[in-house]
C-alpha cells in the first residue's frame, strides 16, 4: 500500500511539473525523499539507501562530460553560423508541394548533426513552421513530421544525450550501437517517408511571405566554411574517433570560424559556450538561433544523476521485483521485446522524461536479458527501439510536450509522428521470426 501511495504521489508531482513547465528535478527530489521515508519505515538503514543511490548515480558520471560538451557544441555552432546555414539551405531548397515529406527528411538530417531533438525543433523546426504559417494544412501533420524527424537523430546520433546515456548504462560502444540502430531503422524510415510523401501530395503547403532566409543571410556570413564544424563531426565519427574528441575538435573549428568569419571575440565565444548563444533582443531570429551552452546541460545532467540514484535504490531494495516476475514469463524474443515495450511505456508515463524512461526500463529488464544470454548490445538496441522513441508519444512526457509547445501544437501531432511508433512495431514483427528464448 505504501508503494502504491508513493507511485501515485510521484506521478502526480511529475505530471504537474511536466504540464506547468517546472524543472523536473524538484518533483524528482521530492519523490526520492518520500521513497526514502517509506523504505526507512520498512526497516532499511539510511546509510544503505545512500550507498545504493550513490552506486546508481555513478553509472551516469561517464555521460555527464559528453552532455556538457554537447551544450558547448550547440552554442559554438550557432556562433559559427553552422546552425544558421543548415536552417538557411533547408528552407531555401524545400519544395512546397512536398513540404511535409521534406520537413521529415530535413529535421532527420539536422538532428543527426545536432544530436538533440529539442535543439532541432527549436531551430529548423521553428523555421519550417514559420515558412508554413498561413497555410490551410493541418499544423499537426507538419509538427508530427518535424518531431518524428527530430527523434531520428536523437536516437542514432553520436552527439545524442540519450544514445550516450544508453551506451553508458549498458556498458556498450556507441558506434556499434549506432550501426545496429541504422539496420533496425531502415524499414520504418522507408515506410515513414512514403507516408509523409502521401501526406505531402494530398496536403500541399503554400508558403507565406516571410523574410527568414534574408534575415539569416544578413545576420550571419553563410559561406562554405560555416559547414566545417558539422563536417568535422561527421568525418571523425565515420573514422570512429571517440565522441568526446570529435566534439572537442568541432568546438575548436567552430570557435575559429566564429572569431574570424562571424566577428565574435574569444570572450564572446567563451560566454556562449558556457551560458548559451543569443542574438540581440531586437533580432527577428532571437527565438530561432539561440540556446545551447554548458549551463543548459547542467539541468539535463542533474536529471540523469537523480534518475540513476532512484534506479540504484530500486535495484538495491528490490522494490520493483514484482514487475520482473511478469517479464520472466516471456518465452520468445518477441515476448521479451513486447514486455520491454510495455515497461518503457509505463516508465515514460510515470517518469515524464525520456531519461527516466530509459533508466527505469533498463533497470527492470536487465536481469532477464542476462538470464536469457542476450548481450548488452541487444539490450541497448531494444532500449533505443522502445524507451527512446516511445517517450515523445506520451502526451505529458516532456520529450513530446516541449517540442509540441515550441511548435505551437498539442498532443494531436502524435498520430502523424509515424516513425516513432513504426520503430517498435517493425522490430516486434521482426522478433516474431526469432527462436524461442529457451532454444537460443
Amino acid at each position: 500500500m505504501d508503494l502504491l501511495f508513493f507511485l501515485i504521489i510521484s506521478f502526480f508531482l511529475l505530471l504537474v511539473s511536466a504540464i506547468k513547465g517546472y524543472f523536473v528535478v524538484y518533483p524528482l527530489l521530492a519523490s526520492l525523499a518520500i521513497f526514502i521515508l517509506i523504505l526507512l519505515n520498512r526497516g532499511f538503514p539510511l546509510n544503505s539507501l545512500i550507498k545504493m543511490a550513490v552506486a546508481g548515480s555513478q553509472k551516469s558520471f561517464s555521460v555527464i562530460g559528453i552532455l556538457l560538451l554537447i551544450g558547448a557544441v550547440m552554442a559554438v555552432w550557432m556562433a559559427a553560423g553552422t546552425v544558421p546555414v543548415l536552417v538557411y539551405w533547408g528552407i531555401k531548397l524545400i519544395s512546397p508541394q512536398y513540404f511535409i515529406f521534406w520537413a521529415f527528411v530535413l529535421t532527420s538530417m539536422v538532428s543527426v548533426l545536432l544530436g538533440t531533438s529539442f535543439g532541432t525543433v527549436s531551430t529548423i523546426g521553428i523555421a519550417l513552421t514559420i515558412a508554413a504559417k498561413g497555410s490551410a494544412v493541418n499544423p499537426n501533420t507538419i509538427a508530427g513530421a518535424i518531431i518524428a524527424g527530430a527523434y531520428f537523430g536523437d536516437r542514432c546520433s553520436p552527439m545524442s544525450s540519450s544514445a550516450n546515456l544508453i551506451a553508458a548504462i549498458t556498458r556498450t560502444e556507441i558506434y556499434t550501437n549506432l550501426k545496429n540502430m541504422a539496420l533496425t531503422a531502415f524499414y520504418p524510415l522507408i515506410v515513414s517517408s512514403i507516408l509523409y510523401l502521401i501526406l505531402s501530395l494530398t496536403n500541399p503547403v503554400e508558403f507565406a511571405g516571410n523574410n527568414l532566409t534574408i534575415d539569416l543571410g544578413e545576420a550571419f556570413n553563410l559561406n562554405w566554411i560555416t559547414w566545417l564544424p558539422a563536417l568535422t563531426i561527421l568525418i571523425l565519427c565515420v573514422l570512429r574517433v571517440e565522441v568526446k574528441i570529435a566534439m572537442t575538435v568541432s568546438i575548436i573549428a567552430g570557435s575559429a570560424i566564429a572569431i574570424f568569419v562571424q566577428g565574435y571575440s574569444p570572450i564572446d565565444i567563451l560566454q556562449f559556450a558556457i551560458a548559451g548563444f543569443k542574438l540581440e533582443s531586437t533580432s527577428s531570429l532571437k527565438d530561432i538561433v539561440a540556446g545551447g551552452g554548458i549551463l543548459s546541460m547542467l539541468k539535463v545532467s542533474t536529471v540523469v544523476i537523480v534518475s540513476t540514484a532512484f534506479a540504484g535504490i530500486f535495484a538495491g531494495t528490490k522494490t520493483l521485483d514484482f514487475i520482473e516476475v511478469y517479464l520472466n514469463k516471456a518465452r520468445s524474443r518477441s515476448d521479451l521485446f513486447l514486455g520491454t515495450t510495455i515497461i518503457s511505456i509505463l516508465s515514460a508515463a510515470f517518469g515524464c522524461t525520456q531519461a527516466i524512461a530509459i533508466i527505469l526500463t533498463h533497470q527492470l529488464v536487465e536481469k532477464k536479458y542476462r538470464k536469457e544470454g542476450l548481450d548488452d548490445y541487444q539490450l541497448a538496441l531494444d532500449l533505443e527501439n522502445t524507451a527512446v522513441v516511445i517517450a515523445p508519444l506520451i502526451p505529458w512526457n516532456i520529450a513530446g510536450l516541449v517540442p509540441a509547445t515550441v511548435l505551437g501544437v498539442n498532443s494531436d501531432f502524435i498520430p502523424y509522428a509515424f516513425y516513432l511508433y513504426l520503430i517498435p512495431l517493425f522490430n516486434l514483427i521482426q522478433m516474431k521470426r526469432a527462436k524461442p528464448l529457451q532454444e537460443s
